[in-house]
């Protein structure tokens, strides 16, 4: 199993808000390089475009980590594919291929805002057709270097070349869902590895959903090991239970409390908080011990998984925490839980 990080570079409460942008993206890219070292086996950065985040252009960042790292394999963590030109998505990630000679992935999705809609002077009513069309598009360029295409939102390609080729032939892509059952399908018909986004509830409710896209790929005549599942949870190490939970908390809920006055929901209280991080919920925050564990726990409740990544960057903390914390997953996280892999 895959075991690594994913960062939005955000920044919500008032001391993260305060170190300089430029220091921030030099943090992350530190983080990168750390988690490299210490052996963790990929790290992600999201996209977003608005005040609180610095990821609008994840594979700048991560080119800026390439040729700082040597094993670690750089992805994004969504691509907002339904608001991007597929071709220049490739044409990114492709370079990013070269510079980290064959370390680039690309996970697609929609992603939780719809701010670039607006931004790019797309039409939210083409949200579902936009994403589709993009991307066919997407491994239409993916797969061949001369492409011929046609669709409703873009001007067709009539044959012209899409440059750089990457260095590995088919470059990843993975698609990046939610819950949503069509979404699943969709992954499995096409015989894409599957990114589940699980940021609540039970992690083993999302079984259903799993076996939905294992069923879909078997039946379009896709092998199984080429059927991968992904995690992206919620997660923080420290020392032991409670320090992470106290240090994650309040960053964390002041996030949420944001998202929730624009969205209408509850604001995250430190129960349900709590409740998330007992026997089969969500969040991967405790202790290293407590950690692997659980991690083992959620995979063999999905039936396996390939890749679980961690999101610690939701709740502000300060870079030599994060720091701290991807020591620990690199050093006492991800061995136990290959130890207990491979003896199994």
């Amino acid at each position: 199993m895959q075991i690594g990080i994913d960062s939005f570079a955000a920044a919500y409460d008032d001391a993260s808000l305060a170190v300089n942008p430029s220091d921030r993206l030099r943090d992350l890219v530190e983080q990168i390089v750390h988690a490299d070292q210490v052996g963790l086996d990929v790290f992600g950065i999201g996209e977003h475009h608005r005040a609180q985040y610095l990821d609008s252009a994840p594979s700048m960042i991560l080119a800026a980590a390439a040729t700082r790292t040597k094993h670690i394999r750089l992805t994004s963590a969504v691509t907002v594919l339904s608001s991007a030109d597929p071709v220049r998505v490739f044409q990114n990630f492709a370079t990013l291929d070269l510079l980290s000679q064959g370390r680039a992935e690309i996970v697609a999705g929609r992603g939780s805002f719809v701010d670039a809609f607006p931004l790019f002077g797309l039409n939210l009513e083409d949200y579902d057709s936009l994403f589709a069309e993009n991307l066919d598009l997407l491994l239409k360029v993916r797969d061949n270097e001369h492409v011929h295409w046609s669709g409703q939102h873009r001007a067709p390609l009539t044959g012209q070349g899409v440059y750089p080729r990457p260095l590995q032939n088919p470059l990843p892509v993975w698609l990046g869902v939610g819950g949503t059952p069509k979404s699943f399908a969709r992954a499995g018909t096409l015989g894409l590895p599957l990114m589940v986004a699980i940021i609540g509830g039970e992690t083993r409710n999302f079984r259903p959903l799993i076996d939905l896209y294992r069923e879909a790929g078997a039946q379009a005549g896709h092998p199984p090991e080429q059927l991968k599942v992904g995690v992206h949870s919620l997660g923080y190490v420290a020392a032991n239970s409670q320090q992470a939970a106290d240090e994650f908390y309040p960053g964390y809920a002041r996030a949420v409390g944001d998202v929730a006055k624009e969205r209408g929901w509850r604001p995250m209280t430190r129960a349900a908080f709590d409740a998330q991080r007992t026997t089969y919920g969500a969040y991967l925050i405790g202790s290293p011990d407590e950690v692997a564990e659980k991690i083992i726990r959620h995979s063999e409740a999905l039936g396996g998984i390939s890749r679980i990544t961690f999101q610690m960057n939701a709740s502000s903390l300060p870079h030599a925490k994060l720091m701290d914390a991807i020591e620990l997953l690199g050093t006492r996280v991800a061995p136990a839980v290959r130890e207990y892999l491979s003896g199994r």
